[in-house]
């Protein structure tokens, strides 16, 4: 666990939301009678770790278990919490503090490159802004740009070489479930390869592989005879990109790939209700006003 003197809350959740990290935001926005922290008190929290203070003891351990199975749902929301000090916390100061919960659940979208050759750093560069985690794999040497090492959510692994060749059911296997997959290597055998370890996976968002109707036609013959029928097999995209797109550059390509992941993209299950209800809010102002006239 890293030690909150470590690095601040702000450098924290600039760092956290550059390489697209789950993370939560526990502020300290009520306060009434003794307490450790003031309002406006920031600590950032993770799954493993812990970044400045709400001033420490029972109390910030709750506040931390409180953000990590926020976490644990993968949503992103925000919650109010109360914390009595002197009942919920068992902190001898007996004051009562408000702490707003903000989760980030960190990549909208995991996406699974391979192959680093004109489009795949075309796609690269174009995926480079946006709030996916992308991991970009080849089996040759040397293959992926030295600028990619600057990119934070982008992480280039050179695929092991096994006996046999590419392990690329390896490489299959280390994708996180559910990630967004495109396929365009330098070799057809390697593609190939790769749509059969995904398909026989299962567990894929969506499998896009480059190039022709011919070339995909080609390979279902091969796919149908290693075992995959139709329905699985009308998993994958191919031709890849959005409906209607033209150009054969590789960064018109790429332009075009990129737009119909936008299509794909989740947009979870959004409420017309966010954030933390308004009547919750007054109750919890004024409880506040009241526990500071009397105190």
């Amino acid at each position: 666990m890293t030690s909150p003197e470590t690095m601040n809350w702000h450098a924290a959740l600039h760092r956290l939301q550059l390489e697209a990290r789950p993370h939560a935001l526990a502020s300290v926005v009520g306060a009434a009678g003794s307490t450790p922290r003031e309002p406006g008190a920031k600590m950032v929290i993770t799954a493993d770790e812990i970044y400045d203070t709400l001033g420490g003891g029972t109390f910030e351990f709750q506040v931390i278990d409180a953000a990590r199975e926020a976490l644990a749902t993968g949503k992103t929301d925000t919650r109010l919490e109360a914390f009595p000090l002197g009942g919920r916390s068992g902190q001898c100061c007996g004051g009562y503090v408000h702490v707003l919960i903000e989760v980030f659940a960190g990549a909208e979208m995991n996406v699974a490159l391979f192959g680093a050759g004109h489009v795949g750093q075309a796609l690269a560069g174009l995926m480079a802004p946006l709030p996916w985690r992308v991991l970009w794999f080849d089996s040759r040497e040397d293959a992926f740009p030295a600028e990619s090492d600057s990119q934070p959510r982008l992480s280039c692994r050179r695929i092991d070489q096994g006996p046999d060749g590419p392990d690329l059911r390896g490489s299959v296997a280390s994708l996180p479930a559910g990630s967004h997959v495109l396929v365009m290597t330098h070799d057809h055998g390697e593609d190939r390869q790769l749509i059969d370890a995904l398909l026989t996976r299962g567990d894929c968002a969506s499998i896009g592989l480059i190039g022709s109707k011919s070339k995909w036609a080609s390979f279902q013959r091969r796919l149908r005879d290693a075992g995959h029928d139709q329905s699985s097999l009308d998993r994958v995209r191919c031709p890849i990109g959005i409906s209607g797109a033209k150009g054969k550059r590789p960064y018109e390509i790429a332009i075009a790939a990129v737009a119909e992941l936008l299509t794909l993209k989740s947009t979870g299950n959004q409420d017309d209700h966010r954030g933390v209800p308004p009547e919750k809010l007054r109750d919890v102002f004024a409880d506040t006003s009241a526990k500071r006239s009397s105190s």
